[in-house]
């Protein structure tokens, strides 16, 4: 990509997501907005930049499975629910906002692909 004609936007304008646990495991689930976009999120949402972004929760491993046909990935993070529903004092012990923390991820996007982002 051109740095010059890339501009960076939070995940959530390339992408949407969903979270799932089991236990102190988070799923977390990528699923492009539009297939156009589908390289960018391969290329730059990897397992690496994951683990920096939930750097504070200390993921003791991520785990990335591609899925192409879908347009989508799952990201697998072991030990970042403090223990899980059952052993948590956090308030949200079953980790569902996690999403929300991926989808703040900043990607770089061509000018030529604005107008598939999402919103604003």
């Amino acid at each position: 990509m051109n740095a010059v004609q890339d501009i960076t936007v939070p995940l959530w304008r390339a992408a949407h997501g969903r979270t799932g646990d089991k236990g102190d495991r988070s799923n977390i689930s990528v699923i492009a907005w539009h297939a156009d976009l589908w390289p960018l999120l391969v290329e730059q949402v990897t397992p690496a930049a994951v683990a920096a972004q939930f750097r504070h929760r200390q993921p003791a491993e991520v785990q990335r499975f591609v899925l192409p046909k879908l347009q989508a990935m799952n990201f697998v993070l072991d030990a970042v629910l403090d223990g899980g529903v059952n052993d948590a004092l956090n308030l949200d012990a079953h980790g569902k906002a996690l999403s929300f923390l991926l989808l703040d991820l900043p990607i770089r996007v061509p000018a030529a692909l604005v107008h598939r982002l999402a919103g604003a």
